[in-house]
C-alpha cells in the first residue's frame, strides 16, 4: 500500500451480474465506512472500461464489493493481478473454485468435509425426468445469493420447468433439511455461528430485504455442532485457498445430531449490506463495520 497519508481506495460495485443491486448496496455501505476511517474513496461501477478507468485512477487498493459472475469468480481478480493492484478478498483460483459449486464440492470432499450428493445436468435433462429422488434442489452451478433456485419437494409429479434465463448446465442437489447456519472466517479465524430463521425458503428476498430473515447470534445450538461449524468453515476457507473474508453456509438436521450437519457452499465475497451476515458476526465479536472494512483494505494484496 502507498505511503501517502490517505490511501486511495477504489470500491468496485454494481457490474453486470444478476446480483448487481446487492453489490451497489454493499459498495455504498463500504465506501461510506472507509471514508469515515480516513481513506480517500472512489466509487466505481464496474463495466467494460474497468481496466482503463483503473489505469487512470491509479488506486492504492481495490475494495472488491462485486457479487456474482465476473466479480467473484476470478475474472476481475485476474484483471487486478495483471494490473498489480492489491485487492480485497480471495484471489483468482480460490474465487473460481468457490464459485463453481461442483468443483468446490470436490475440494470439500477431499478435505473430509460433509456435503450432499449432486450431479451436473443440462436443462433438457432436468425437464425430462427426476434426476434425483425428491426432495432435491436445482440451481445454477456458478451463481450466488440463491439466484435461480428451484426446490422440488416429495410428491412432485413432474420435474421442474426451468426459466429461459437459467444456464444450460445446472446442478441438481439432494435437498438438505434442517436449520440454516453460517460462519464467517476473517483471516485465519472463524468468528461465530449464526442461526438464520425464515418463514420459508432462504431465498434472495430473505437474504437481502429488511425483515426477510431473523438472525440468532451466537446460534443457540449444541456446543459440538457450534464448534464443528467453526472448524468446517476454517477448513473450507483453507482448502479453497481463500484469503481475507469468507462465509460458509450449512444446513443442520438436528434430529441427526452432529451427523446432520452438511456444508452447502463458501462465499468468497459475502454481502456487506445492513442486513448482511458477515458484518453482523464481526460486530458480535467486537469489530465495528468501519474497523472490518479497514481490516480488509489493510489485508489487501495480489496473489503473485
Amino acid at each position: 500500500m502507498s505511503s501517502r497519508a490517505a490511501p486511495k481506495v477504489a470500491v468496485l460495485m454494481g457490474g453486470p451480474s444478476a446480483e448487481r443491486e446487492v453489490s451497489l448496496s454493499s459498495g455504498r455501505e463500504c465506501a461510506a465506512a472507509l471514508r469515515e476511517e480516513g481513506f480517500e474513496v472512489i466509487e466505481l461501477d464496474a463495466g467494460p472500461d474497468l481496466a482503463a478507468r483503473l489505469a487512470d485512477l491509479s488506486p492504492d487498493v481495490v475494495f472488491n464489493a462485486l457479487h456474482g459472475r465476473w466479480g467473484e469468480d476470478g475474472c476481475v481478480q485476474g484483471l487486478l493481478e495483471w494490473s498489480r493492484i492489491p485487492y480485497t478478498h480471495s484471489g483468482v483460483l480460490s474465487s473460481a473454485l468457490a464459485m463453481d459449486k461442483d468443483r468446490s464440492k470436490q475440494v470439500y470432499r477431499d478435505a473430509g468435509l460433509p456435503v450432499v450428493g449432486s450431479v451436473l445436468a443440462s436443462k433438457a435433462e432436468v425437464a425430462a425426468s427426476h434426476l434425483l429422488p425428491p426432495p432435491y434442489v436445482v440451481k445454477p452451478y456458478n451463481e450466488g445469493s440463491s439466484v435461480g433456485v428451484y426446490l422440488v419437494m416429495d410428491g412432485a409429479n413432474q420435474p421442474p420447468q426451468l426459466s429461459e434465463d437459467m444456464p444450460e448446465t445446472v446442478m441438481v442437489e439432494t435437498y438438505a433439511p434442517g436449520r440454516e447456519l453460517t460462519t464467517t472466517v476473517l483471516g485465519d479465524r472463524a468468528l461465530t455461528v449464526t442461526d438464520i430463521l425464515t418463514d420459508g425458503w432462504y431465498d434472495y428476498d430473505a437474504k437481502y430485504k429488511t425483515g426477510g430473515s431473523r438472525h440468532v447470534i451466537p446460534a443457540e445450538i449444541p456446543q459440538e455442532v457450534f464448534d464443528a461449524c467453526l472448524d468446517y468453515a476454517l477448513r473450507a476457507h483453507k482448502a479453497l485457498g481463500c484469503r481475507g473474508l469468507s462465509r460458509t453456509d450449512f444446513r443442520w438436521d438436528e434430529s441427526r445430531g452432529i451427523d446432520g450437519l452438511v456444508l452447502l457452499e463458501t462465499n468468497t465475497q459475502p454481502g456487506m449490506t445492513p442486513t448482511s451476515l458477515a458484518p453482523e458476526q464481526a460486530h458480535a465479536c467486537g469489530m465495528s463495520f468501519g474497523a472490518l472494512c479497514r481490516w480488509m483494505v489493510e489485508d489487501a494484496t495480489c496473489d503473485r
